[in-house]
């Protein structure tokens, strides 16, 4: 939107049909020929049925093939599904919003021009542009570093409405000018131009959860940027081209900016940074997800600990082996180019365990420093991502009961993650091009769980990893084992007990105690009763875990004030190496749930409300479950599902609730994914 076309002129050439009528404005011409209008009156002529789930006449399938009918077939489609009134499988709108909608329908469907950027915006856009738009060639490529991560981006000036975002765009035109939008499939594609302006404009459309990336934009972060990129010694003489070859590998295209800079850039915002594939359209659907475990742990590789030119050095002379499959628009060999991508992996791997076998006394001096701390402030030290089966969220801090597995992510790994899932991918590139994205992803999942392993000793190093790849191929768990390395431990880190991950983690928290958020936390919970009985579910394991939503969100009731949290099905695994067959590889009885306080997640399949006076029984009803009836006899009692009545009086205060407890990244959420149970 506001991308590939910008007048209704050039929507209409791509083939995009009106919704509104665009004849004869008179009030029984917009009812009539106004697509709009004419499903909500169908909901109102055929509301749902009384009944507790929806016929079997509704397809909610994730990848169903549904669009909207045009006016000329409009009639036909009404005749043939008298159900399917606008919301699509929900009840009707209260009758006073509806109401509201089909008058304006009817009166024209008028509108007013949007009002012009106030000033104070327009000085905070011409001083950023003036800082991304500088001449010298060192500019000119951070600008271009900072534009292919932030191309996603929902900016905003934190002195001003934090409601109102903004996106950072290429143009054909400098500042002063009208933009002249430089629209590619991916941010690092020709922009064919000779000199590229970064602008910034509004963001026009309504902020849905599912892609809502805040980023904030202030005088600290210029600064900052500032002594990251521009004030050091490192000279850049030629700008990088834009060969596609060349363009998809960071390691070659950024070479002259500092690497230090290049990785604290994002570490400073590493949740964005994670963000990108999990709120992206590459993260979409159970086959894309499943290179990912249901519940894990983030850290990061502290760049002062390992000396991070050495590293650099140790990439930047093997770039041929991280080529990502981003430099290869459609892939019509996957098998093939996967096998190649898998041999540069593993010799990569073979001379990174030289490597570090080669600095393992810098290692065992840092002991578990490894681990960047966030110095001591940045809230982005630690991640927790939840794996929703066909989507996932990330969220900041260790949330949760401590995790199966845990990732030690560094530069290499955390700039491949952004070219290959974020940057490289092409959402209209083909077949082939989208399953080699896939399956490379594996490669970066494993690096980051090995070097998480790295910190444990050996004997608990072979037993987690055996244990995270039950049942999986040798050569998966060979290509995770650094032989010259394997029989190390790093020496400034002692265990006293037998559960050495465990200790690991209790380690880790204290370490990181400073920068570790509360809000998603029980703690953030007053009442400590309430806080006590729900955490509780944190204990679930099982049938009663498998039965319950991937994602539901529940309101407690209160006379002082109602609490709101998500409660989130982790799904077990013997291991996730393999991109089909997900089904053989469950294992339903290692189920769990998590209940995390405020909301996770953008695809909510069923709300709860329950009075404070009924959490004991409400967590009793849930442990206690066993079969599909008892599940539907929770919902009676709690459930709000999707054939509920007041199911928008609900969904308002859920969603009046979000935006007061999370107002920058409060988005409107995303019902496509609501079960039918």
């Amino acid at each position: 939107m506001f991308e590939d076309a910008r007048s209704t002129a050039q929507w209409r050439e791509m083939g995009f049909f009106p919704v509104l009528n665009e004849h004869d404005n008179t009030a029984a011409a917009n009812r009539e020929a106004g697509v709009m209008y004419q499903l909500l009156q169908l909901k109102l002529d055929h509301p749902l049925p009384d009944t507790k789930l929806l016929p079997k006449s509704f397809d909610l399938s994730l990848d169903r093939k549904q669009f909207c009918p045009k006016p000329e077939s409009i009639g036909k489609y009404m005749s043939k599904n008298p159900l399917w009134g606008m919301p699509y499988a929900l009840p009707a709108m209260p009758a006073a919003e509806t109401g509201v909608l089909m008058n304006w329908i009817a009166q024209g469907a008028n509108y007013l021009p949007r009002a012009p950027l106030e000033p104070i915006y327009q000085s905070y856009i011409d001083g950023w542009e003036q800082f991304l738009n500088g001449d010298s060639l060192k500019e000119q490529l951070t600008s271009r570093y900072i534009y292919e991560h932030l191309s996603f981006a929902h900016l905003y000036f934190a002195a001003a409405d934090e409601s109102k975002f903004f996106k950072l765009v290429r143009s054909a035109t400098p500042p002063g000018e009208p933009i002249e939008l430089i629209a590619t499939r991916r941010p690092f594609n020709d922009p064919g131009v000779s000199r590229v302006y970064y602008r910034i404009e509004e963001y026009l459309e309504t902020v849905v959860a599912k892609t809502h990336m805040p980023y904030r934009l202030d005088e600290q972060r210029m600064q900052r940027w500032h002594s990251l990129f521009i004030d050091n010694r490192d000279e850049v003489t030629e700008l990088p081209s834009y060969e596609e070859s060349s363009a998809s590998n960071p390691f070659l295209t950024f070479r002259d900016l500092p690497v230090r800079s290049r990785y604290q850039f994002m570490l400073d915002e590493a949740q964005f940074t994670i963000m990108g594939f999990i709120k992206g359209p590459v993260c979409r659907g159970p086959v894309a997800l499943n290179v990912i475990n249901d519940h894990f742990w983030v850290f990061f590789a502290d760049p002062d600990e390992l000396n991070i030119e050495e590293m650099d050095d140790f990439y930047a002379t093997r770039s041929e082996k991280l080529q990502l499959p981003a430099s290869t628009e459609n892939i019509y060999n996957p098998i093939g180019h996967w096998r190649k991508y898998a041999a540069q992996q593993k010799a990569l791997l073979e001379e990174k365990d030289l490597f570090l076998s080669e600095n393992v006394s810098k290692i065992d001096d840092a002991g578990i420093d490894l681990v960047w701390d966030g110095d001591g402030s940045n809230q982005n030290a630690t991640l927790t991502v939840f794996r929703h089966f066909d989507s996932a969220t990330v969220e900041q801090g260790l949330l949760g009961p401590a995790p199966q597995t845990a990732w030690l992510i560094g530069y290499s790994v955390l700039e491949r993650i952004h070219y290959l899932l974020v940057a490289g991918y092409d959402v209209y590139g083909n077949a082939g091009h989208q399953l080699v994205t896939r399956m490379y992803m594996d490669f970066l999942r494993m690096e980051s769980e090995s070097n998480f392993l790295l910190m444990l000793p050996e004997s608990a190093r072979v037993r987690e990893r055996n244990f995270w790849y039950r049942g999986a191929e040798k050569d998966v768990v060979d290509y995770m084992t650094l032989p010259r390395f394997e029989d190390r431990s790093v020496n400034e880190i002692d265990y006293e007990t037998d559960d050495e991950k465990l200790e690991l983690f209790d380690m880790l928290g204290e370490r990181l105690k400073n920068v570790l958020p509360l809000r998603h936390t029980l703690m953030a919970i007053p009442d400590s009763r309430i806080r006590e009985e729900l955490g509780r579910l944190n204990t679930v394991v099982g049938t009663a875990a498998n039965l319950m939503p991937q994602t539901a969100f529940v309101r407690i009731r209160s006379a002082a004030g109602d609490e709101y949290a998500t409660l989130v099905h982790n799904n077990a695994h013997l291991n996730v190496a393999s991109i089909f067959g997900e089904r053989k590889q469950r294992v339903p009885d290692e189920d769990t749930l998590s209940i995390i306080p405020g909301f996770i997640g953008s695809y909510p399949r069923m709300f709860f409300v329950v009075d404070d006076s009924e959490v004991t029984e409400f967590v009793d009803a849930i442990s206690a479950l066993q079969t599909e009836e008892d599940y539907s006899q929770l919902l009676d009692r709690y459930g709000v599902r999707r054939t509920n009545p007041e199911f928008w009086s609900n969904s308002d205060t859920f969603h009046f609730a979000y935006q007061q407890q999370s107002p920058l990244e409060f988005g409107i959420l995303d019902y496509n994914r609501l079960e039918n149970r």
